[in-house]
C-alpha cells in the first residue's frame, strides 16, 4: 500500500461565501484568491452537469494544507439531510490523487 505525499486541500462546500471565508479568515488563515470556475472540469468533477461554483482559497500562515471553500451559483442551493447516505450529493464528488 502507498503512502500520502501530499495533502494539497481540503474544500468545503457553503451557502454563503463570504460569511464562510470571513470566519476562517478570522481563525488566522489568509486569503489566496478568488475565482468562478464552470464548465466541464467542474461537471465531472462533481458530477452536475452545467454546474457554475465561486470558489476562495484560503491557506494557514505557515503554508501546509490549504481550504477551499466553495458555492454553487448553479444549480440552486438545496437544503441537506443529516439523514443523507454518503453516496448522496455533494458527499460522493471527493477526488483522491494518488
Amino acid at each position: 500500500m502507498s503512502h500520502v505525499q501530499r495533502f494539497d486541500h481540503v474544500s468545503i462546500t457553503v451557502k454563503d461565501l463570504d460569511a464562510a471565508a470571513a470566519f476562517f479568515v478570522g481563525l488566522g488563515f489568509e486569503p489566496e484568491g478568488r475565482m468562478v470556475l464552470e464548465g466541464e472540469f467542474l461537471d465531472t468533477v462533481t458530477g452536475i452537469a452545467n454546474a457554475r461554483t465561486e470558489i476562495v482559497m484560503l491557506r494557514s500562515p505557515e503554508g501546509g494544507t490549504g481550504l477551499e471553500l466553495s458555492s454553487f451559483i448553479r444549480p440552486d442551493h438545496e437544503p441537506g439531510s443529516p439523514d443523507a447516505m454518503a453516496n448522496e450529493l455533494g458527499l460522493r464528488s471527493v477526488a483522491l490523487v494518488v
